[in-house]
């Protein structure tokens, strides 16, 4: 025999159970239609899978768990989905709730049920998720789902399985007839959760001793099992999670936590059978055993009811008296709550409808004051403090109420039953846990609001210190870069500049000259594009910000076909670059006027688009009523805006009047390079390249004195110059041993250079010749060969271990992608 312990409190209220464990259970007629609310369990809804018009079978899911708490729901029975709303549900607080409705066809047309075969051999979690599409929740208590607590978190070990067949409330006996029925099919569920909880230890399914019929039942199908059938002496709330599980071990449920966190899962009987039913022959939860009674009905008896059924069609088919009904309760007398329609659906939890007659459940007596007399605390099961609870409750101090550990009260109504003042504690106990929970959300979402502006704080902090970093590094090297300027030293990115710039001043003329035009050419191009980039935007009705840009990049292409075709008509003119660090930023704009302001007049064309979006903003801002917080940022943002107007027109206008004054410096300097024959500019590039690898060796001595890695480049960087410098004086001496060049040698250039251009001319009138496809194809085919070079490239720097790896792979990966583009095309 095994042992059984005491709880503390605890009434013994009449049981009232004689009205309906004396026949089997009963079926019903379908009703017309089914009325099936999406949540009937703890956690999320489930998510509706199906619409207004669609025809269901029986057993056809028609709304999916959302999240891992949920549980899926399923058509009771064939029929038209009528309806998508919210009707009222059966829950304390009255309120409505989005349901599925369902006109039923009368055929009752069942979907293919399919269970699983040798299911002790299955995988755990397989048998889990077939629980879980079963939409199989607690039916004995809140309606937990059962998939959920059949995995424990963080793999807690289970060696107690206990099945609740308690049933302490009055009235109910639904459990206690699907004993006596099923009993079979409840110690084969049973089985099944075993097996998915890895076979604990202990086995038990616990019965109070005024069941007698059912312990017979339960423990005769539980013979040579290692379930073991207990009995133990009837009292209320016995049936409670935490107050059976010490009744049959012994052990307490610490406040706060969780069977599972002591080893032990504890079931309903009827959740077990679900389970059975499910597994093994595939049905979902779609039917549930409920207790119909109550003096005001002709007719008293438990039922097989199908879930989302009215109350009225259940109440009908028992004859109800709606004169004589005191009121309609879900669930028992002590932990059921009253409904005020007879539209509400039965759900997945409803054990019971009680409908007592007025001479069954009178009035209650009016409330008393508190007289201290501390039977409330006696008998209550969870050993709390009822009358601390109480007064806590009425002047809503949530701080004390949580102290003394409302959140363990099971509102089982032991405390109301005992009170001598008819005191209805339950429900202010029921009231200050919805308001304690709506603080605790509240605080949550300020808690997580708090969070998310310290974030953008931090962001934004930290996006200013790294401007303010930049800004500083960017004063930095200005003042060192005029500090050397002051010292007569040439940085070396001058020093590149001043020989890039030398080198393409001995450029050939003819060579030149085809450059230029094919400049012109890509101009021309380039124009062509633009104004079809404007029509294109025109035709789809792109927003004026948009057209406005385009705008600014056809002027754009316009100012450099003419830049271009003014340089052609006036022949090739190699310009050098200025060796001045100081004046290098300003020789772009000297040299190309026309790409200055256009670049300006894009500036200026963005600042106002900005300026009238702001400006949009604050109007809607104003219809919209929002707050002055609000409009004031936006006035702000305007204010910057046209200020920032203001400024690139001012720049626009002083670049045009300074347009002048820069051409005219910039003639002047490219007269000066004209002038400059040959042999003086080899004199000046070599002047220039002794300069730098005097620098040079400089630095690769100080690289190689510190033992610095970048001493070998520094080193292999003054040996090129050297080489340069060679080649630049072995040309020199041949310029002045020739004080001339021969006439045979110009012609033998000129002819050179007028193939090349008859060459690109013939290679241009090919393509024009050519149709897209060709074009297409011979782009691909000039796409594959520089893809092939650039390979080639990157596999020798790679072997080379080059420190350009990046760029290199960069190029491949671009030239892939434009591959790749061109074969879609």
């Amino acid at each position: 025999m095994r042992k059984i312990w005491d709880i503390p409190g605890g009434v013994h209220p009449p049981e009232n159970k004689e009205q309906t464990n004396g026949s089997a259970i009963a079926h019903i007629a379908l009703p017309k239609q089914l009325i099936i609310p999406l949540n009937q369990h703890i956690g999320a809804p489930a998510e509706i899978c199906v619409e207004v018009g669609d025809q269901v079978l029986k057993g056809q899911c028609i709304a999916k768990a959302k999240g891992f708490v949920s549980s899926n729901v399923h058509a009771s029975s064939s029929g038209t989905v009528s309806a998508i709303e919210e009707r009222p549900i059966p829950h304390a607080s009255g309120l409505l709730a989005e349901c599925i409705v369902i006109d039923c066809d009368g055929n009752d047309t069942s979907i293919e049920l399919q269970g699983l075969d040798n299911w002790q051999e299955r995988d755990k979690n397989e048998l889990v998720d077939f629980i879980r599409n079963a939409g199989i929740a607690g039916m004995g208590g809140a309606g937990f789902p059962t998939s959920v607590k059949m995995q424990p978190r963080g793999g807690q070990h289970i060696d107690t399985l206990i099945l609740n067949g308690t049933e302490c409330e009055p009235y109910i006996t639904s459990d206690d007839m699907l004993m006596r029925e099923k009993a079979d099919e409840i110690v084969a569920g049973m089985r099944i959760l075993a097996h998915i909880l890895g076979e604990p230890q202990n086995l038990i399914i616990g019965i109070e001793d005024n069941k007698p019929e059912a312990f017979k039942a339960v423990n005769e199908a539980a013979k040579n099992t290692a379930i073991d059938v207990v009995s133990f002496p009837t009292k209320y709330p016995s049936g409670g999670e935490k107050q059976l599980i010490q009744i049959l071990t012994g052990k307490e449920v610490p406040s706060g936590s969780i069977p599972a966190e002591i080893g032990i899962v504890l079931q309903n009987v009827g959740t077990a059978r679900a389970v059975y039913r499910a597994i093994e022959h595939g049905e979902p939860l779609i039917e549930r055993v409920t207790t119909v009674v109550g003096e005001s009905l002709a007719v008293q008896q438990n039922i097989w009811a199908r879930i989302g059924t009215p109350t009225q069609h259940i109440l009908e088919q028992h004859q109800w008296q709606q004169e004589n009904c005191a009121r309609l309760i879900f669930g028992g007398p002590m932990m059921g709550f009253a409904m005020q329609s007879a539209a509400v659906p039965l759900i997945k939890t409803t054990n019971c409808i009680l409908v007592p007659s007025l001479e069954e459940m009178p009035e209650g007596e009016d409330q008393q004051a508190c007289i201290r007399c501390g039977m409330c605390a006696e008998a209550c099961p969870a050993s709390l403090l009822p009358q601390q609870l109480y007064w806590h409750s009425r002047s809503e101090d949530f701080e004390r109420l949580e102290s003394h550990n409302l959140f363990d009260c099971i509102e089982c109504g032991a405390c109301s039953f005992v009170c001598p003042s008819n005191i209805p504690l339950v429900q202010y106990y029921r009231a200050s846990k919805g308001a304690m929970r709506q603080i605790e959300q509240e605080k949550q979402k300020a808690e997580y609001s708090r969070k998310r502006f310290e974030f953008r704080q931090a962001r934004l902090e930290k996006a200013e210190a790294e401007k303010e970093a930049k800004r500083l590094a960017r004063k930095k090297a200005a003042e060192a870069a005029k500090a050397k300027l002051a010292s007569g030293e040439t940085s070396a990115p001058a020093a590149k500049a001043t020989a890039s710039a030398t080198a393409k001043a001995d450029i050939d003329p003819v060579k030149a000259k085809a450059k230029l035009e094919r400049a012109l050419s890509s101009a021309k191009s380039r124009l062509e594009r633009s104004v079809k980039a404007l029509d294109d935007a025109k035709q789809e009705g792109l927003e004026q910000s948009r057209l406005d840009a385009l705008s600014a990049r056809i002027k754009e292409a316009e100012a450099k076909v003419q830049d271009a075709q003014k340089r052609v008509d006036e022949g090739p003119i190699a310009v050098p670059a200025s060796t001045s660090s100081d004046k290098a930023p300003n020789n772009k704009a000297a040299i190309d006027p026309a790409k200055a302001r256009a670049k300006l007049e894009r500036a200026l064309s963005s600042a106002k688009s900005r300026l009238e979006r702001a400006q949009k903003a604050l109007d809607d801002a104003k219809q919209e009523d929002l707050e002055q917080s609000r409009l004031d940022a936006l006035a702000a943002r305007i204010k910057e805006a046209e200020a920032k107007v203001q400024d690139a027109q001012k720049r626009l206008d002083d670049s045009e009047a300074s347009t002048s004054s820069t051409s005219d410096s910039g003639a002047a300097k490219i007269k000066e390079k004209i002038a400059l024959s040959g042999k003086d500019k080899l004199e000046k590039t070599i002047a220039t390249l002794e300069k730098r690898i005097a620098t040079a060796k400089q630095k690769a001595a100080e690289a190689e004195a510190e033992n610095s890695p970048t001493a070998d480049a520094l080193k292999q960087g003054v040996s090129k110059l050297e080489e340069k410098l060679a080649a630049n004086k072995n040309e020199l001496n041949t310029l002045a041993a020739q004080d001339n060049v021969s006439e045979e040698a110009l012609n033998a250039e000129a002819s050179a250079a007028d193939n090349a251009i008859l060459k690109a001319q013939a290679r241009a009138k090919e393509l024009a010749a050519m149709s897209d496809d060709d074009k297409a194809k011979a782009q691909l085919d000039s796409l594959k060969k520089r893809l092939e070079k650039a390979r080639t490239r990157l596999a020798k720097a790679e072997a080379d271990n080059d420190d350009n790896i990046d760029a290199f792979r960069a190029g491949v990966e671009k030239l892939e992608a434009k591959l790749a583009q061109a074969e879609k095309q």
